[in-house]
């Protein structure tokens, strides 16, 4: 097991390090490819109508007139030791790890997404909860009791949780419990602050993404158990004498817990690389909203930060999942 650990663990080194040039690729070698001059590049980090002395400041200080693999280990360098930044009568450091540092609202990017990332965890974390237990359970009822009027029903309204998109229910949600009925608030609260008004403002987040993602994993459930549930280990459970209860739980949905643990570590490390739609229409102000911002004030820093931060979190996910195979079916440490 220890072995399999490591083994997975670099393997996540080496996928952070590709991460990293990739992202580097997108922001610094593309636009060269597309014909962009080390001025137009330097531009787009400063913001709307840049003099030219910004320009040349930030062209210097991220080495765009260099050769790329110089400015990769600059890159790289700036993410493990920080950054020092001229901006003419001062220096601006830029504490590792340095995600970049905004030339617009002279700010790092790292301590801003390190602000906000409270606010994406609480949603992500919450909604997981709500859409995992109740994704499975329906998935798992369905699958027992197949085309009966619960499978059917629960089956319809799944469908059209997939069908809609967060921007129609997130709105509908806001419309009908925040402001027809104002059951929720509508400032999101710090857990520490208020946990009561805390949770009360997420709820209707929750439940809207609950509602998108549960209608996933019910049906991934219910086809995993179905196929499960006729397999031979099922049947010779049954002739042991084990009760139901047991068979289903212990045997069948373990034996199905494989493709919604992929998911589950996709899904989760994505939002938490920033849920842009349903912070946006909430007004939460977290990693994806702080996305939309950059972008909004043409501010690419930020864009830069909150990419890299959700691939990592993207990778880590994935290790994880790695480490719950191992732990859900033993056959999986000698692969």
């Amino acid at each position: 097991m220890i072995s399999y650990i490591l083994r997975r663990t670099f393997a996540a080194v080496i996928l952070l390090l590709v991460v990293t040039a990739v992202t580097f690729a997108i922001f610094f070698l593309l636009p060269r490819m597309a014909g962009q001059t080390a001025d137009q590049l330097a531009q787009q980090y400063i913001g709307k109508s840049p003099t030219k002395a910004d320009i040349a400041a930030v062209k210097q200080n991220l080495g765009l007139d260099e050769p790329l693999y110089a400015q990769y280990w600059h890159f790289i360098k700036g993410i493990v030791s920080g950054a020092t930044y001229n901006l003419g009568p001062t220096t601006a450091h830029c504490d590792a790890p340095c995600f970049g540092y905004s030339f617009k609202n002279h700010v790092a990017v790292w301590p801003q997404l390190t602000s906000r990332l409270p606010v994406t965890i609480s949603l992500a974390a919450g909604a997981a909860v709500m859409w995992l237990v109740s994704g499975v359970v329906i998935g798992v009822i369905s699958a027992l009791k197949p085309r009966s009027f619960f499978d059917r029903t629960f089956m319809g309204v799944a469908l059209a949780g997939v069908s809609l998109p967060m921007f129609f229910t997130g709105n509908l949600a806001l419309l009908l419990f925040t402001y027809q009925w104002p059951i929720f608030g509508r400032t999101y609260v710090p857990f520490t602050e208020n946990p009561a008004q805390w949770a009360n403002t997420l709820f209707p987040a929750w439940c809207s993404l609950a509602l998108l993602y549960s209608a996933i994993y019910a049906r991934l459930t219910r086809s995993g158990m179905m196929e499960t549930m006729n397999e031979d280990f099922i049947r010779t459970a049954r002739a042991k004498g084990l009760r139901e209860r047991n068979v289903v739980a212990r045997h069948g949905l373990r034996a199905a817990l494989t493709p919604i643990i992929t998911v589950f570590g996709m899904d989760l490390g994505l939002l938490l690389g920033g849920a842009v739609i349903t912070e946006t229409v909430f007004s939460l102000p977290g990693i994806g909203q702080y996305a939309v911002q950059g972008i909004t004030d043409n501010d690419l820093p930020p864009i830069l930060g909150v990419t890299l931060l959700a691939a990592v979190f993207v990778v880590i996910a994935n290790l994880l999942v790695d480490l719950l195979y191992a732990a859900a079916d033993p056959r999986v440490r000698l692969s």
